[in-house]
Parts: structure tokens; C-alpha cells; sequence
């Protein structure tokens, strides 16, 4: 059986400021809610006694409701926005707290917020601070992660990473925030931090020293349980499956996605070239074969990882791209809401395909990716140092005689549809879109948009 993959742009949203993180609300009756944190640096003019100066870091927050009301409607309202500090970081708790959902954000100011999601006397949902705590003087929190991956309650905890290499882990209690423990991690930028969701006392970090740690919080963290050297640029993204024990999903600057088995960190299951730094990296909430990539300068990519988790090796096959952010790719999140209604009909055309960098005339690249917190610049050269506009074409499906069927997202899921949200950095631009994985009558032909049988990338219909 043929199968199509389609994906879909829904709305776009301008936030004004450079947008770098988007999180769905995870907890049930909420899962309408996003949420998106910008990041902005802010410079002093030129001038004398300027170049000493500390730069200003400014942040908003949004909050959205998606609804489905029709197809002259847009579906996104935005609900409320908050000044804050740039932000690094977002992430819900996949669970209720006092029975309401809490949002953790990692901001530029150093510090770890927390807001309760609430309804107000009109009927209309907003954010509320709850509490804060600083991690520590000078530095930016870079990423935060919740030891409730799996849906349990039993103990809520906080991982947090920051720019001075430090990992803090914390907890909440009914006074809020407070620190459990910090360490020294990482000798540059300790961009992400993750915890195990199957082994909530085991940490996971990544640096801008290239590598990779485990931590055991029984032992201390005195020294790390492993370190990985594998990335050969910085880990920028790490995250634990919630459905398959064991599997961590990572992804660098240097473009590759590394699956691994958490019991033996010397070689991953699979590594998959996405031809963009790997900044963010999201397991689908349900289907645990389903991996979501934001890739900087190539886009927002899903992955199938089923034979790689089986013990085949090999890349995963991309079964779907969304290539209309025109800046840096870095938030990117699965909603659980359910897309019951069939998807609107498209139009035939199809958007054009980004040229690659190989058929712009430089053959040797030297890349250098734009952080967040400004620390290094973006620049794309070729061997004689002339700049290479952005924009690189996922790789092309592989050539051959015979090409295989294109893989099911799960054996008992013939068809899927999914609501995502993506935001890119300089274009300051918030995208809601949804991918839909469906069978193809037998004998049926092929429409516009359709992904060919041998699982290539899905073209993109408006």
C-alpha cells in the first residue's frame, strides 16, 4: 500500500522579537494551550565607553488557545503577553500542579520562572507568576526539564543548564523553587540539561565542549557516570523517550541526531545527518518512533526511528520537512490535541524546494551557528571566505534500483494526524501546522503534495 504525507501551514504569528522556543500545554483539558518565549539583545549605541557595556537581554512570552472553529477562522487567539527576560527556555510539567498546569522558564536574567496557568473571572486562561529562583549571579539559564516525562507525580523536580557550565537541579514544594543541587558540568555553555524520565535520579547534560555526560544524583555529582566525546560540535539538545526505556535522542551543532541506549553509551543505535545544527529535539507524545527536529539552518524535520530502536542502525528516514521558516529553526513541539476533522484540500501546487548549498557553487563549508546568547556570530563560507546566503535542502532520498515502502509512523497506526508549532529566530515568526500520514486507496493516483512510496521528503502543499 502506497501512503501520503502531507504537511500543512495553519497560521502564522509575528512576535515581534526573535522567537526561539514553543511548548503545548501537555495536561489534559489544556492541550489547546501554547505557549512561545522570545529572546531579543538589545545593544548599546556605538560610541565611547560603550564596548564595555553589558548588553540588554529582553524577552516576551505569549500565551495562545487553538481553535477549531471552521476554515475562515484563525485558529491561534492570542490570549495574553508578558515582558520577562529574554527567554532560553520553555517547558510545561506533564503534569498538574494544585491541580493547575505549571510552566518553567529558563531566562537570560539567570534566573528559573515558574506560572500557573489559571481562568480568570471572564473565562479567559492566562499565566500567573508563581515563583522564581536564580541559579546563579552572571550567567543565563539555557534549558530546563521536568522529571515528569512519564506522567508521574511522585516527585516534581526541575533540571536546569546555564552559560557558565553549570547544572542545577531543584524542587518544588508548596514555598516553590528551591536548590537541591549545582554543579560544574560542562568547561563552556552547558546548553541543555534532560533527566532521565524512566530514572528521574539520572541527569543528562550537553556543552559547548562537545560532550555529552551522564549524572547519577545518588552518587553526587563528584564526576559524571559517563562522558561521551561522539558529537564533534556542541550538544545543544537532549530528550529522554517517554515510551521506550533507555532511548535518549540527542543532536549538535554539528548536524547529526544520535540515538542511543542509555546502557551503553560508547557507540548510539544510529546517527542521522540533518544538514543543520540540531538545536531542538522532541519525542512524539504518543507514538514512540515519531521524532520531531528543529535544525537551525535546514528547517523542522520527522523522523522515523523504529528500525534504528530495533537494533538495525542505519539513519532515520525523514517522513516529513516544514520548510517555510525563512530564519534560524529553533522551537519546535507536538501538540496532543486530536485532529479529528479530515484535512482541508490543497491546491495544485506545491512550494519550491530550497536550492542546497551544494548546487550554490561552494563545495567546501566552514559553518558557524548563531547562538542565542549571542556569544558567536552566524556565517556560512566557502573556502575563499565569501558568505553562502542560508537555506539548505534536505538531503535527497537515497538512489537505487528498487526503493522500499515507505515506513508506518506505529503497526497500529494506518494513519495519523498531528498538530505542531515552530518558531524561527531572525524572521521572528511563530508557525502552527499540522502533518497528516494517510493510506492511499489502492490504485488510487498520486496527488500534489504526496510523498512517493519510497518515503522521500514530504513536499509541501499550501
Amino acid at each position: 500500500m502506497a501512503w501520503k504525507s502531507r504537511t500543512r501551514s495553519l497560521q502564522v504569528f509575528d512576535t515581534e522579537l526573535s522567537a526561539d522556543t514553543v511548548e503545548w500545554c501537555p495536561v489534559p483539558l489544556s492541550h489547546n494551550i501554547l505557549a512561545c518565549g522570545t529572546y531579543q539583545l538589545q545593544k548599546g549605541p556605538d560610541g565611547a565607553g560603550e564596548e564595555d557595556a553589558a548588553p540588554s537581554r529582553t524577552g516576551r512570552l505569549y500565551l495562545f488557545e487553538f481553535r477549531q472553529e471552521g476554515c475562515m477562522s484563525p485558529p491561534l487567539t492570542e490570549l495574553q503577553r508578558v515582558d520577562t527576560p529574554a527567554i532560553l527556555d520553555l517547558k510545561w510539567c506533564h503534569i498538574p500542579v494544585s491541580e493547575k498546569p505549571l510552566l518553567g522558564m529558563a531566562a537570560a536574567s539567570g534566573e528559573l520562572r515558574l506560572y500557573t496557568l489559571s481562568d480568570s473571572q471572564e473565562g479567559r486562561r492566562s499565566l500567573k507568576a508563581l515563583s522564581s529562583l536564580e541559579v546563579g549571579a552572571d550567567r543565563l539559564a539555557l534549558s530546563l526539564d521536568w522529571s515528569t516525562g512519564r506522567g508521574d507525580s511522585s516527585d516534581v523536580r526541575v533540571v536546569c543548564s546555564d552559560s557558565a557550565g553549570c547544572v542545577s537541579v531543584l524542587s518544588l514544594g508548596e514555598g516553590g523553587l528551591t536548590a537541591a543541587s549545582q554543579w560544574k558540568a560542562h568547561d563552556f555553555e552547558a546548553w541543555i540539561s534532560a533527566f532521565s524520565y524512566w530514572d528521574t535520579q539520572l541527569v543528562y547534560s550537553g556543552g559547548d565542549d562537545c560532550k555529552l555526560k551522564g549524572w547519577d544524583l545518588r552518587i553526587g555529582p563528584s564526576s559524571p557516570t559517563f562522558t561521551s566525546k561522539r558529537h564533534s560540535m556542541g550538544v545543544c539538545s537532549i530528550h529522554s523517550n517517554p515510551h521506550r526505556e533507555h532511548i535518549l535522542a540527542t543532536g549538535s551543532y554539528d548536524e547529526q541526531v544520535l540515538l542511543w541506549d542509555g546502557r551503553n553509551m560508547r557507540q548510539p543505535l544510529s546517527e542521522s545527518a540533518l544538514g543543520g545544527g540540531v538545536w531542538r529535539l522532541k519525542w512524539h507524545p504518543t507514538r514512540q518512533h515519531l521524532l520531531l527536529a528543529a535544525c537551525m539552518h535546514n528547517d523542522f524535520h520527522i523522523l522515523h526511528c523504529q528500525q534504528a530502536l530495533e537494533g538495525s542502525g542505519g539513519a532515520c528516514p525523514t517522513l516529513a520537512s516544514y520548510i517555510l521558516h525563512n530564519s534560524l529553526a529553533y522551537g519546535a513541539d507536538w501538540s496532543r490535541l486530536s485532529l479529528e476533522e479530515p484535512p482541508p484540500r490543497s491546491p495544485p501546487t506545491t512550494a519550491e524546494p530550497k536550492k542546497s548549498l551544494a548546487e550554490s557553487g561552494g563545495h567546501h563549508l566552514r559553518i558557524q551557528y548563531e547562538s542565542p546568547t549571542a556569544s558567536f556570530d552566524t556565517s556560512l563560507e566557502d573556502d575563499a571566505g565569501r558568505y553562502v546566503p542560508e537555506g539548505r535542502a534536505a538531503p535527497p532520498p537515497a538512489s537505487g534500483p528498487a526503493a522500499a515502502p515507505a515506513p508506518r509512523p506505529d503497526a497500529d497506526a494506518p494513519s495519523l494526524s498531528c498538530l505542531l508549532a515552530s518558531c524561527s529566530f531572525y524572521d521572528h515568526m511563530l508557525h502552527v501546522w499540522r502533518w497528516d500520514w494517510t493510506p492511499e486507496e489502492a490504485g488510487g493516483s498520486k496527488g500534489p503534495g504526496d510523498a512517493d512510496q519510497a518515503g522521500a521528503l514530504a513536499k509541501l502543499t499550501l
